[in-house]
């Protein structure tokens, strides 16, 4: 049991927090809320939370003190987020906040610098006073709203203040315009949010001739047709001359990148990239470099292609460039006009000043070499070696490896004087499903180091955590192979290590699952890793439930303290000497509770095997939601 608690106690550690700990982003700004656990929706009850102006008139450009405090008193917050906005529409963020705390003021820029202010940090907060200075030129009456998280799963949006009116600054302040301090309610959605009538929403004019007169490469696979890339460029020839249009925006990124390439991987690929930077799109010419992975600015002409157009609006990136027809690149000749080219596109969310950083948000690969001047649709890199690894590796540590790690620690007296192949049942069984493991182990290894074509360069424990695994796997039969004879004084050595191998290698694989749920080539969706968490716990439960029995079995555990019998506790048989204590007729029917036994057996593989069958199933057809969203529309049309 002490492997699969402590499995349970790392786990716990794993499974991530989808709240921020450093503060809101950017991406909430219009709806201020928060994506905690993958969507878990805000309170709509009464708050005890007051946004508090400390005066209710003020000048423009002046300062004004805001409270954020309970009512009863006492009661703790541990994130907040907080905008002033003109109560009148269309209800802009006016205004910016002072960074007067660096400990619990965090300034981010929605749609002005300074003009929203969130948390730095979860630690409890009884009260916090900001300081929000006026904007210049601006008279009428702003609304403070806030979002405050009393707990991860327990918090407020859109947590109104009282007016506040904002006179030219030459107007005399009355004295005694401080508000009354009272609760406020709240609603869902923030209160400056009015409603709207849906409008039909405009397709956007990158993907208009795609296929025609362009060709139109984006991620994720098959987003071009649906007209919604994460990140989308298109490739038009107009004579010689060679013009790209980038485009992305999800998750607001720092950049987005296309490069051409001899091979389908990354290295010595000539590079363009979009980067907003104050407030409008820097494009840049780069290289790819190996060993690490990585890109530079440094040392590539700048003078390889011209901006023709670029924007930055509420956080998509769109910029598009004309590339000479023939340039040399760290020596290396790239002719548009005649040579083909792996395209590259990616996009992340973070840069530096001489290189962009790694491709958080995606990154796609064409599944051949491409003459830029075929209109066709592109076709991605095939990812059927990638979606193979993790449907063997699941189908292995979820499956196969669980099921007879169970058999062989409970079962060995089940199924007495039943044989198959020669060997005790429960033996049999085991052995055919640590060789399924074994196998699937070996190919899943096999085939992602053929997809990768070397060791990975992501920041990410998954790798060593599946070598390690491997290596595990890889020891165990070997080490069966050479095992003492029952009899000998070294039999209990034996036991023992290749029980402790077999639980290390179980336990060290589904860590590295969870790890790969959060790998962004896996694309898999966050929620996977409650199913993940759904099978320890169910496993653990299984476990708990059939020591239980055992020890039932004997007595209980003085019992068995006394006695030194354990009949069916143990991975292999002879674990310890006092297996040779039972008596012949013990050992020739089957243990008390093995009706009992066989059913809880037979729940377990159909609970896991529904696992497995789901996880596999979200492995190969990921991401899943474009596909399941993909199916639906093949079925409805």
């Amino acid at each position: 049991m002490l492997p699969l608690l402590c499995l349970a106690l790392v786990l716990s550690t794993l499974v991530p927090s989808y709240g921020l700990p450093n503060g809101a982003p950017t991406s909430v700004c219009d709806n201020m809320l928060p994506f905690h656990g993958g969507g878990i929706p805000p309170l709509t009850t009464k708050t005890p939370f007051l946004i508090t102006p400390q005066t209710s008139v003020v000048g423009s450009g002046q300062m004004l003190k805001i409270d954020i405090e309970s009512f009863p008193a006492n009661i703790v917050f541990k994130g907040y987020m907080i905008q002033a906005r003109a109560a009148d529409p269309p209800n802009n963020i006016v205004g910016r906040f002072v960074d007067s705390d660096a400990s619990a003021i965090k300034l981010i820029d929605c749609e002005a610098g300074g003009d929203t202010a969130t948390h730095t940090n979860t630690s409890p907060k009884q009260e916090l006073t900001l300081e929000w200075t006026a904007p210049d030129n601006f008279v009428g009456d702003v609304i403070f709203n806030a979002t405050i998280a009393q707990d991860y799963d327990k918090f407020w949006v859109g947590i109104p203040s009282e007016r506040v009116r904002v006179v030219a600054s030459s107007t005399t302040v009355a004295p005694g315009t401080a508000p009354t301090k009272r609760p406020t309610t709240t609603t869902t959605v923030p209160p400056y949010r009015p409603a709207q009538t849906e409008a039909p929403v405009a397709a956007d004019p990158i993907y208009e001739e795609c296929g025609q007169s362009k060709g139109c490469f984006g991620f994720p696979e098959g987003c071009v047709d649906s007209k919604n890339c994460r990140a989308v460029v298109t490739i038009a020839v107009l004579g010689a001359r060679y013009v790209f249009e980038m485009k992305a925006g999800y998750n607001r990124p720092a950049y987005v990148a296309f490069g051409l390439s001899n091979d389908a991987k990354m290295g010595e690929d000539s590079v363009i990239e979009c980067v907003p930077e104050q407030g409008t799109v820097s494009a840049y010419a780069s290289w790819t470099t190996v060993g690490p992975y990585g890109s530079t600015r440094l040392g590539v002409p700048q003078n390889i292609f011209q901006v023709l157009e670029k924007s930055y609006n509420d956080g998509v990136i769109y910029c598009k460039v004309e590339r000479d027809a023939i340039s040399t690149v760290k020596g290396q000749k790239f002719d548009l006009l005649n040579d083909k080219f792996h395209l590259l596109l990616a996009a992340g969310s973070s840069v530096e000043s001489t290189n962009v950083n790694y491709h958080d948000i995606g990154r796609h690969v064409s599944g051949s070499p491409q003459s830029l001047a075929e209109v066709g649709p592109v076709q991605g890199s095939s990812k059927l070696l990638l979606r193979l690894h993790g449907a063997f590796m699941i189908t292995a540590w979820i499956g196969t490896a669980s099921l007879g790690i169970l058999l062989a620690r409970y079962f060995r007296q089940t199924w007495v004087g039943s044989q198959m192949c020669g060997k005790d049942q429960w033996f049999a069984w085991h052995r055919f499903l640590m060789i399924v493991t074994w196998a699937l182990t070996v190919a899943g290894i096999v085939v992602i180091f053929v997809e990768i074509g070397g060791w990975s360069q992501v920041r990410n424990p998954h790798a060593i955590l599946g070598i390690v695994t491997t290596v595990l796997c890889f020891l165990q039969p070997i080490g069966a192979f050479f095992r003492p004879h029952p009899g000998s004084s070294k039999r209990p050595i034996f036991n023992w290590l290749h029980w402790l191998g077999g639980n290390l290698a179980h336990v060290i694989a589904i860590v590295a699952i969870f790890f790969a749920v959060q790998l962004q080539k896996a694309e898999l969706p966050e929620w996977m890793d409650f199913i993940l968490v759904a099978f320890v716990a169910f496993h653990v439960f299984m476990h708990l439930i059939f020591s239980i029995f055992s020890w039932i079995q004997i007595g209980g555990c003085v019992s068995e303290r006394r006695s030194g019998q354990r009949v069916t506790s143990f991975p292999m048989a002879d674990m310890t000497p006092s297996r040779n204590s039972m008596s012949s007729s013990e050992r020739k029917q089957d243990a008390a509770f093995s009706g009992f036994r066989k059913s809880m057996l037979f729940l377990y593989i159909l609970i896991v095997l529904g696992l497995v069958i789901a996880m596999v199933v979200i492995v190969v057809l990921a991401p899943i939601e474009a596909a399941y969203n993909s199916i639906k529309d093949q079925i409805m049309n």
